[in-house]
């Protein structure tokens, strides 16, 4: 009865996929990620010069160029006379629904660098602000992405060349956001650049970890001739869901069942306990799996 009972609450979403209270959740995440993003920008990439790829690398590249003939230049008109025409290229070229879903994060990220320009900078060592620029502009983005949204800017162009030349999406990005450091080598300095390139990793990974989460899932695959009984022990002592395989040893040629099991890291060691309990000649197989949806793991927000 206890065991039903965590399953069913462990099945509750949080959020249902559709409906005001999701549209509300969308776009709080796609403000909060906005404004998360426009601070790491003006207080670590911004005045210490790191142009890690996107838009908003771009902005402090032509800020640079134009600082002396155009001193009162804001990387904020810069974003948005970018981001205005590639969002509605992004209405002709990927659809409506992508279009809008980018209109909000297009508009509010510029206006938030804006409102945030005269905040202290609290660094002024540039691999201090690269990493610490990268931890902030990633957990913005990953919000961001969380809300089912976009920020705009090189992204959407990314989806644009991948439609027309059938690239994959990530070497598109890659190109891109690539060729902004290239420029900023030109520009600043091969230092800059390199500097440029520890943000983007340290944003890359804090998207990561904000999109998959800190639940770090194991996928387990037992081989055994007591299946049953090692079934049994899973599902009333662990209380965890299973699924049966069907095999072939590769040396026998008979056919056996294969036990794949999904358990939180915490679970592991009790998991091979179990097994080892009903069967220690057991053969266990325990693998990282990147991201576990569905009842008893992670809940979509």
């Amino acid at each position: 009865m206890a065991a039903q009972t965590a399953r069913n609450r462990r099945s509750k979403t949080v959020l249902p996929l559709k409906g005001p209270a999701r549209h509300v959740w969308d776009t709080l995440c796609i403000i909060i990620g906005s404004f998360i993003i426009a601070v790491g920008f003006n207080l670590f990439f911004l005045p210490n010069g790191i142009a890690s790829g996107g838009i908003s690398g771009l902005s402090i590249l032509i800020e640079a160029l134009f600082k002396e003939v155009w001193p009162g230049l804001e990387p904020a008109y810069i974003q948005w006379s970018f981001n205005i025409p590639l969002v509605i290229m992004g209405f002709l070229m990927l659809g409506k629904n992508y279009g809008i879903r980018s209109l909000l994060g297009s508009i509010i990220l510029p206006l938030f660098v804006l409102l945030t320009k005269d905040w202290p900078i609290p660094t002024a060592n540039p691999l201090l602000a690269s990493i610490y620029g990268g931890i902030a502009i990633g957990l913005g983005i990953g919000l961001v992405y969380r809300g089912r949204g976009s920020t705009g800017g090189l992204i959407i162009l990314a989806q644009i060349i991948q439609k027309i030349t059938g690239l994959s999406f990530s070497l598109c990005v890659v190109i891109l956001d690539g060729s902004v450091i290239a420029m900023a080598a030109l520009v600043m300095s091969m230092e800059q650049a390199l500097y440029a390139l520890v943000g983007l990793y340290v944003t890359g990974k804090v998207i990561e970890t904000v999109e998959l989460g800190f639940n770090y899932t194991k996928v387990a695959y037992i081989i055994s001739d007591h299946i049953e009984p090692i079934s049994q022990t899973i599902l009333k002592d662990l209380d965890r869901g299973l699924t049966k395989l069907n095999a072939q040893g590769g040396y026998t040629g008979d056919d056996r069942t294969v036990l794949m099991v999904v358990v939180g890291q915490n679970e592991v060691t009790r998991l091979k306990t179990l097994v080892q309990s009903v069967d220690p000649g057991a053969f266990v197989i325990i693998s990282n799996a990147h991201e576990v949806l569905g009842e008893g793991f992670t809940r979509q927000a």
